[in-house]
């Protein structure tokens, strides 16, 4: 078997989404002291491992729905390339292990870790095909992180940073949903059976609504520290910018159009920038 292949099918450049482990440290001003960073290795690795585990399952799930999309046809498990029954050992595997680092960590990070796990079978057996109910289930599984983050480092989330995470990940869905059905046009509802509960321009009203009560949310977190304030407009840029792609009929997934498009790897990077300078500088 191809290392390679199955390094594939555990989606290491998804591991980029459990980052938001550290922001409760990095944005109270307390990540890069003495200790503090070090704290993060076990809990990111764990959910790393779980995450991987959940892919696993959904793609064994969508395998056949996957044979029929353009991208996702090359996907290990559905090319064929990859067993069911080693996919299968080997997300039983890391969930286990994942477990058992987490009880390393503390209880309520392994209470954050179920209830990330709990959502993400639930969406892979039935709440993906549920209107409405998909995007909420994918938006909470970043929010979670935030938390498992929070009680990893001991570090209490604040109500903005709560809603500013909830709604910039349901804006980042409804983006991903939109250029799937989009890039699949009339065939979306074979790969996707939710696409189908979705009228045309439903998705770009989500989009546009939840854009915007991101900006405002992220504009009075930040007004409370001065410093952060002149990261707003680079906020804005990057809102405009998503939704650019997203239009153009591009990949909307988070991780690639951050990856992939260097203008978004750009704001991106310079906001952690500007954040950290404004920080601990």
């Amino acid at each position: 078997m191809n290392p390679w292949v199955v390094l594939k099918l555990l989606r290491p450049h998804q591991w980029l989404k459990n980052l938001l482990l550290f922001f409760p440290p990095f944005l109270g001003g307390s990540l890069f002291l003495p200790g503090v960073w070090q704290k993060g290795l076990a809990p990111f690795i764990a959910f790393c491992l779980a995450s991987s585990a959940t892919y696993v399952f959904n793609d064994l799930r969508d395998c056949e729905s996957d044979r029929v999309h353009p991208r996702k046809q090359h996907r290990p498990l559905a090319s064929g390339a990859v067993s069911p029954t080693l996919a299968v050992g080997l997300a039983v595997g890391m969930l286990a292990v994942s477990l058992l680092l987490g009880s390393t960590i503390s209880l309520l990070f392994v209470g954050w870790l179920l209830a990330y796990l709990g959502l993400s079978f639930a969406y892979s057996f039935a709440l993906k095909d549920q209107p409405v109910f998909d995007i909420f289930c994918i938006a909470s599984g970043f929010v979670f992180r935030v938390f498992a983050g929070g009680a990893a480092f001991d570090v209490k989330v604040s109500d903005w940073l709560f809603l500013t995470v909830l709604l910039l990940a349901i804006f980042l869905s409804c983006g991903k949903r939109l250029s799937e059905k989009q890039l699949l046009g009339e065939a979306s509802a074979d790969h996707r059976k939710v696409l189908k509960g979705y009228p045309p321009g439903t998705l770009e009203g989500f989009m546009y609504i939840s854009g915007a009560a991101v900006l405002v949310t992220y504009t009075l977190y930040v007004i409370t520290n001065h410093r952060l304030v002149y990261t707003v407009p680079l906020c804005c840029f990057g809102l405009f910018r998503y939704l650019l792609i997203v239009k153009r009929g591009e990949s909307g997934d988070p991780t690639d159009s951050l990856l992939k498009d260097p203008v978004m790897f750009l704001v991106g990077a310079a906001w952690t920038v500007m954040v950290g300078v404004s920080l601990y500088l």
